[in-house]
C-alpha cells in the first residue's frame, strides 16, 4: 500500500517565485527608466501601442527591439501574414494540441506543465517572444463560443491549472500572457457587453485564476473586451491598477485585447500598459500627441505608461535574440507525445451501458456515421491551430477496425440497425466572437434521434468546446465519450479508448445541465437580439450581462438551487471501479497556525489498471452570508493496478475555508462547524468530516 500526499494550497513543486525571470524587478525597472531617458517624446508616444499588429513596438536603434507576439490556446497560431515580412522568420507548421478544457478535464497540473511546457518549445523554434495565453475566464455560459479555451466552471481547478501552465511556458523562456482580466463569460457582441459583477464574486471566482498566474511569475497580463461594471476592462483603472496591481501585486507589463480602448486620457491613466491592435497610427499622432500639446497628458505619464512593457521585456529576455536550436524533429515528436496524453486523460466517460471497451472479436460489423467522421475539429477565432499530420476518426477507427469499420455520411434506418456497433460523431465548432445555442440544429437531433431508436448499441462521441444539450437522446445511447477538440492525434487517443486499449479517466471540468434555462446565465443574451457573429459590433448598443447569481457559478448554483444537471461537475467513468473508505481527520478543530491532516483510503475494486480523481470540498454549516453548498479545494489524480490501495492525504488550511466580505474588503473566515467533503464528483460524496473553527 502507497500514501499520496497533496497540500490543498498548492497542489504542485514547490517553485521560485517568478517562472524563468532573468532579472529582479527593481533592476528592470532601473533599467527601463535608462532606456526611456533616450527616446524621444514622438518615441515614447510610439511605444504606447502595438507594430504591425502582433509586436510590441520598438526602437530598435535605441536598444528596444520589437518584440513578437503570437494568438494560443491549442498550440501555436501560426501568423502567416507576417509570411516574407522580414521581421520574424517562422516554421511552416506547429503541433494542434487539445483544448484547454480538454487539459483541464485531465484534473492533471502536471500534466498541464507538460502541455504548456511543450508548447514553449514550439513558441521559441517559431522565434514567438510572448505567447496569448492561456485564458482562465470562468466557465458560466455554456453558450460562449470561446468556452473551449478556458479552464471550466471552477476557480480552484483554474488556478491550479493556469500556474503549472504559467510555469510549464515560462520554463522555456516564452513569456505567458494570461487573459481576459476581468469578467469575459460572453462572446455575444463582447465589446458592448457590460460586465455587472458584485465584489464577492470577482474576489471568489473571478479573480483566483489571475491571483494564481501572478503568483506563479507571469510576465504579462491581457484586459478584457468587456466593460467591468460600467468601464471598458482596458482603460479601467479599479480593473488594472487597483485590482490587478494593487490587490493581485502584478509588476509586469498589461496588454489591452485588440480593437478594446475608445478613450485615450482613460487608457494612459489607468494602468494599461500598450494599446494594442485596433488603435490605427493617425490616432497616436493626432488625438495622443494633441493631447501631450495640450498638456491634457504629461510626458511622465506617457513614460509611467510604457515603463512596464520595457521592464517585463528586460525580465524576461524578450529583447534577446532567438538562439533556439534543438532538432524539430525531437521538438514535434516530444509535442505529439503530450498532446496524445491530453488527448487520453481528458476524455470523459459519460455513460456506458457495457458496450464500451468493443470487443473486436465480437463486433465485427461497426459503422461510423456524424459530423466529423471524416474531420478534425476544433476551435475557430484567434486560438484555432491547423495543426498537421491530423488523424480522422475514420483514420483512427479504420486503424482498429479494418474493413469491419464502415462510414456513412447519411446512413439509412437499415443499417443503422444492421450494425453491431454504431459511432455517432456528434458535435459543434466553437468561435470566438460567437454564442451558439446549447441545443443542437435540429436536423443533428433528428439524425441521433434515429440512431439511438434503432439501434441500441449506439456510441455517442461528443467533440464540442463545452457543454450541450443531451436531454433528448442521452438515455437511449449505449455510451456517451465527451471528446472536446482533442488536437492533431486525439482522435486515435479516442479509438484506443473505444476497443479498451486506454482506460479513460477525464472529469467534467463544468456542470451540464439539462436544459439551457437551468443556467444561471440564461439571461445573458438580451432578449430579441440574433444568436450570430458578431456584426458591425460598435453600432449594437451596450448591454448589461446581470451576474445575478454572484460566487453561485457553475455546480455552486445547481446544488444550493436544488436543481439537478445531467452531469455534475468532476464526473467521469472508467472502465474498472474504485471505492474510498472511511476518511479521517488528524483533529477535530482547526487552528489558526496549523493545517488539519485529511486522509482517506483509495481502493481499485476492479480488474484493470485506472486511474481516479479524488475531489476534496469545504461547506459551512451555518453562514453569516450566502455561501455555495460545498466548493472544491483540494483534488488528487491516483492510479492503481487491480485491487491496489493508497491512502490519500490532503492538508486543508484555515484560509480554504474563508469567504470575502465586502463590508471589510477582505477575506474572512467565521467560527463554528464546517463540513469536508470527499467524494469523486460534486454529486458522489463518499464521505463527511465535521470540523470546528475556533
Amino acid at each position: 500500500m502507497k500514501r499520496v500526499t497533496i497540500l490543498v494550497a498548492a497542489l504542485a513543486m514547490v517553485w521560485t517565485a517568478s517562472a524563468q525571470q532573468k532579472m529582479s524587478w527593481d533592476d528592470a525597472y532601473a533599467k527601463a527608466d535608462e532606456i526611456i531617458s533616450r527616446l524621444t517624446v514622438a518615441e515614447k508616444l510610439e511605444m504606447t501601442h502595438g507594430y504591425r499588429n502582433f509586436f510590441f513596438n520598438g526602437v530598435p536603434e535605441k536598444g528596444v527591439p520589437y518584440v513578437f507576439l503570437s494568438d494560443a490556446s491549442q498550440g501555436v497560431c501560426l501568423n502567416r501574414d507576417l509570411r516574407g515580412s522580414g521581421l520574424v522568420e517562422q516554421l511552416d507548421k506547429s503541433t494542434a494540441f487539445p483544448a484547454p478544457i480538454m487539459l483541464s478535464a485531465t484534473f492533471d497540473p502536471a500534466l498541464a506543465y507538460d502541455y504548456a511546457e511543450a508548447v514553449g518549445e514550439e513558441c521559441q523554434a517559431n522565434n514567438v517572444k510572448v505567447l496569448l495565453g492561456p485564458g482562465l475566464n470562468i466557465y458560466r455560459n455554456s453558450q460562449c463560443g470561446r468556452n473551449y479555451e478556458y479552464f471550466g466552471e471552477d476557480p480552484f481547478l483554474t488556478s491550479r491549472m493556469t500556474e503549472n501552465y504559467v510555469r510549464g511556458i515560462q520554463s522555456t523562456g516564452t513569456a505567458a500572457c494570461i487573459k481576459h482580466f476581468l469578467g469575459n463569460s460572453t462572446e455575444f457582441y463582447r465589446r458592448r457587453s457590460n460586465s455587472v459583477i458584485d465584489e464577492r464574486a470577482l474576489h471568489e471566482i473571478y479573480m483566483p485564476g489571475f491571483k494564481a498566474g501572478v503568483d506563479a511569475g507571469v510576465a504579462t497580463v491581457m484586459t478584457a473586451y468587456n466593460q467591468l461594471n460600467g468601464e471598458w476592462c482596458g482603460q479601467n483603472r479599479y480593473v488594472i491598477t487597483d485590482l490587478l496591481r494593487g490587490e493581485l501585486g502584478f509588476r509586469g507589463g498589461v496588454v489591452s485585447d485588440w480593437s478594446s480602448t475608445y478613450d485615450w486620457e482613460k487608457i494612459i491613466r489607468s494602468g494599461q500598459n500598450i494599446d494594442m491592435g485596433g488603435t490605427p497610427k493617425f490616432y497616436i499622432e493626432k488625438v495622443a500627441k494633441d493631447l501631450y500639446a495640450e498638456g491634457r497628458v504629461s510626458e511622465r505619464e506617457i513614460e509611467d505608461m510604457i515603463r512596464p512593457i520595457i521592464a517585463t521585456s528586460l525580465a524576461f529576455g524578450l529583447y534577446e535574440p532567438n538562439n533556439y536550436a534543438k532538432p524539430l524533429d525531437a521538438m514535434f515528436a516530444r509535442s505529439a507525445e503530450v498532446a496524445y496524453r491530453v488527448a487520453c486523460e481528458g476524455a470523459v466517460l459519460l455513460k456506458n451501458d457495457g458496450i464500451l471497451p468493443i470487443d473486436a472479436a465480437k463486433r465485427r460489423n461497426i459503422l461510423l456515421t456524424g459530423r466529423f467522421a471524416t474531420e478534425c475539429p476544433r476551435g475557430k477565432g484567434s486560438a484555432e491551430v491547423i495543426g498537421f499530420n491530423s488523424v480522422t476518426m475514420t483514420d483512427a477507427l479504420r486503424e482498429k477496425f479494418g474493413n469491419d469499420l464502415t462510414v456513412a455520411k447519411n446512413p439509412t434506418a437499415e443499417m443503422i440497425a444492421a450494425a453491431d456497433v454504431v459511432i455517432l460523431s456528434v458535435g459543434t465548432i466553437d468561435a470566438e466572437s460567437t454564442e451558439r445555442p446549447f441545443a443542437l440544429p435540429s436536423a443533428d437531433e433528428n439524425f441521433i434521434r434515429m440512431c439511438v431508436e434503432n439501434n441500441p448499441n449506439t456510441v455517442v462521441v461528443v467533440n464540442s468546446g463545452s457543454g450541450i444539450r443531451m436531454t433528448g437522446w442521452a438515455d437511449k445511447a449505449a455510451a456517451i465519450l465527451y471528446d472536446w477538440y482533442p488536437g492533431q492525434n486525439g482522435l486515435t487517443a479516442m479509438a484506443d479508448i473505444l476497443v479498451g486499449r486506454i482506460n479513460p479517466s477525464g472529469k467534467l471540468p463544468m456542470t451540464i445541465e439539462k436544459n439551457f434555462s437551468d443556467s444561471p446565465a440564461k439571461n445573458s443574451v438580451p432578449k430579441g437580439a440574433k444568436m450570430m457573429r458578431n456584426v458591425n459590433e460598435y453600432f449594437f448598443r451596450v448591454y448589461d450581462v446581470n451576474y445575478d447569481e454572484s460566487v453561485l457559478v457553475g455546480y455552486r448554483w445547481y446544488e444550493t438551487k436544488g436543481i439537478e444537471p445531467l452531469y455534475p461537475f468532476g464526473f467521469g467513468l472508467s472502465y474498472t471501479t474504485f471505492s474510498l473508505g472511511k476518511a479521517k481527520l488528524s483533529a477535530k478543530s482547526l487552528s489558526e497556525d496549523k493545517p488539519l491532516k485529511v486522509s482517506v483510503m483509495l481502493t481499485n475494486t476492479g480488474d484493470r489498471e485506472g486511474a481516479e480523481v479524488i475531489q476534496l470540498y469545504v461547506s459551512e454549516k451555518h453562514p453569516t452570508v450566502l455561501r455555495p453548498k460545498k466548493e472544491l479545494k483540494g483534488f488528487r489524480k491516483v492510479t492503481l493496478a487491480p485491487k491496489a490501495k493508497t491512502v490519500v492525504e490532503f492538508e486543508v488550511e484555515r484560509k480554504d475555508l474563508a469567504f470575502w466580505c465586502d463590508k471589510t474588503h477582505d477575506w474572512k473566515v467565521n467560527a463554528g462547524e464546517y463540513v469536508i467533503s470527499l467524494g469523486t464528483s460534486s454529486a458522489d460524496i463518499a464521505c463527511e468530516l465535521a470540523v470546528a473553527v475556533e
